[in-house]
């Protein structure tokens, strides 16, 4: 496997905790791959880089204790103690599942300066995150509901899902 073929990340322990550092192969697929495996919508915003309209997703009000994963790849992204009700339509978390399970890129579409979120393993499109947070990061990570599976508390495993 070459450099490319894989990554470190954090799964989920079966405490419910992050486990040390993993290397996972990435999940690479082809447009029509993912079109089979997604919605319609999931795909338009998770693979198109699209955006769920505000206060419609069906996360942004969720209150329930657990885990969202990643709709393409099921990698653990953001926990619900860290999800805050921010006012703007859109599930809101102040950090990261794991550091190493999301990455960041400059987006500069529509005339604006973003910075997009990602899934480190699959390049899932999860939403932008800004500088507006509550403490102790400061930082708001606002996502779409589409690009998120969500877990309960007690139905995680420690194994990340081949796709």
């Amino acid at each position: 496997m070459g450099s490319n073929d894989s990554i470190q990340v954090r799964l989920l322990g079966t405490d419910g905790r992050p486990t040390e550092v993993q290397t996972v192969p990435r999940v690479v697929k082809i447009d029509e791959e993912w079109r089979k495996q997604l919605t319609k919508e999931q795909y338009d915003i998770a693979r198109g880089k699209g955006t769920e309209p505000a206060f419609c997703g069906v996360f942004y009000d969720h209150k329930k204790p657990g885990i969202y994963t990643c709709v393409c790849c099921a990698l653990p992204l953001f926990s619900s103690d860290a999800k805050f009700e921010s006012g703007t339509g859109w599930p809101s978390f102040f950090q990261p599942f794991a550091k190493e399970n999301v990455v960041t890129k400059q987006d500069l579409a529509y005339g604006m300066v973003r910075t997009e979120i990602l899934c480190a393993r699959c390049d899932c499109h999860l939403g932008h995150v800004f500088n507006d947070g509550p403490k102790p990061t400061g930082l708001r990570y606002c996502l779409n509901s589409a690009s998120l599976v969500f877990q309960p508390d007690g139905s995680q495993s420690s194994t990340v899902k081949q796709p």
